[in-house]
């Protein structure tokens, strides 16, 4: 059965083969096809395909930052002092390493960010240094991630 996902037509090979490398990139194409029981060329069409629909949006390198030394995350809630602030302090916030994601948001906030540093010490520079030293920033809100207990992807 075919799903349409936003102009973009996947059948139960296409979901399968996505399943394989969501669960591992690094799968060989070939391994993948005698397991499906297609050619490998399909398989190298259908990616294609789905990399050109714009379904596949890359495929990244994943870093473990605890070995690094970053063992503290943190998510930030930034008060902005008026809605105009917002480009500003987002074109700020993209020169702070430490800063992972930056989401515009409803509620309270106006920008909510998630930070990664090496420990409390390092979070609370970044939080006096860079971050409420941005134009725009009336204040902050601060919570400490103990432990991520759910990583996943959007299911197909």
């Amino acid at each position: 059965m075919k799903s349409t996902y936003k102009n973009v037509k996947i059948d139960g090979i296409d979901k399968k083969i996505l399943r394989f490398l969501i669960e591992d990139a690094r799968k060989p194409i070939l391994e993948i096809a005698r397991q499906i029981g297609i050619s490998g060329a399909a398989i190298h069409q259908r990616l294609r395909k789905l990399e050109s629909s714009g379904l596949i949006a890359g495929s990244i390198l994943v870093l473990n930052p605890k070995v690094l030394g970053y063992t503290t995350m943190a998510y930030i809630g930034i008060f902005l002092d008026k809605a105009m602030s917002n480009p500003i302090a987002v074109k700020e916030l993209k020169k702070i390493p430490e800063v992972l994601e930056c989401h515009y948001t409803t509620g309270n906030w106006s920008i909510l960010i998630k930070v990664l540093c090496t420990d409390n010490e390092h979070l609370m520079n970044v939080l006096n240094r860079d971050i409420q030293q941005i134009e725009g920033v009336s204040r902050t809100e601060t919570f400490i991630s103990l432990n991520q207990q759910i990583e996943r992807q959007i299911q197909i």
